[in-house]
């Protein structure tokens, strides 16, 4: 699937030219300037460049919201695992999101420097896009998600990508996305053979500052990976 154009969003630049970068994708009815605030929080090493690109999604009517529209990265039709999804919506998405890794490209940045990252809805997609990658990305981190349309991700794993590290962290108290389909999601991947590091904390569906900070930890020493 191809995309004509490129999604609007909210860009942080490094002092220097970028040598790494993270996409990071809004939950639903969010938008792109929902996380760059926490960015200075991850005390990430300034000797390594990082650009963040946080893309707004489009507005589309969500069902499960009375149709209502908003930023949504797909539609959710209803609250049972296997019927909620828009496969449709999904697939859009991901073309999304392998244009803006292609934009990387063409700036400097090879796949292998992209982290792909997403809260709730936006971690749903930063997990289909990136496991689904044909070039090896540097990483998946999953906020407070879970899989969306698991069949047919675990139907189009990339092997480049089956080895790729992630980080999950979620909110036991979550009333949105409740924290069992959190750890089902993480026990699919571990089964699946990811390596994976995996968080929970006394906390809804939000990020809290402990979880910042163990996100940044794990940042760094992707980033350091690569350095």
């Amino acid at each position: 699937m191809k995309t004509d154009e490129l999604l609007s969003c909210v860009e942080l630049e490094p002092k220097g030219p970028a040598r790494c970068a993270v996409i990071w994708l809004h939950g639903l009815g969010a938008d792109g300037h929902d996380f760059p605030p926490i960015v200075p929080e991850l005390a990430l090493d300034p000797r390594v460049p990082v650009r963040f690109v946080f893309p707004h999604a489009p507005k589309i009517p969500v069902t499960i919201n009375g149709g209502m529209v908003m930023r949504a990265w797909y539609d959710i039709r209803g609250f049972e695992p296997r019927k909620m999804h828009d496969w449709a919506g999904v697939e859009r998405s991901v073309a999304d999101v392998r244009a803006l890794i292609a934009r990387e490209n063409r700036r400097g940045v090879p796949c292998e420097r992209i982290v792909l990252a997403g809260f709730s809805q936006g971690g749903a997609i930063a997990l289909q896009a990136g496991l689904r990658h044909e070039a090896s990305l540097l990483g998946i981190v999953a906020l407070s998600t879970y899989l969306a349309c698991e069949d047919e991700l675990v139907q189009r794993l990339s092997p480049a990508n089956r080895k790729l590290p992630i980080f999950q962290a979620h909110g036991q108290l979550d009333p949105m996305v409740p924290i069992e389909r959190g750890r089902a999601a993480m026990d699919r991947l571990l089964e699946l053979g990811y390596p994976l590091e995996r968080h929970e904390y006394a906390m809804a569906h939000q990020v809290c500052l402990e979880e910042i900070e163990a996100l940044g930890a794990w940042l760094r020493a992707r980033f350091a990976s690569v350095a």
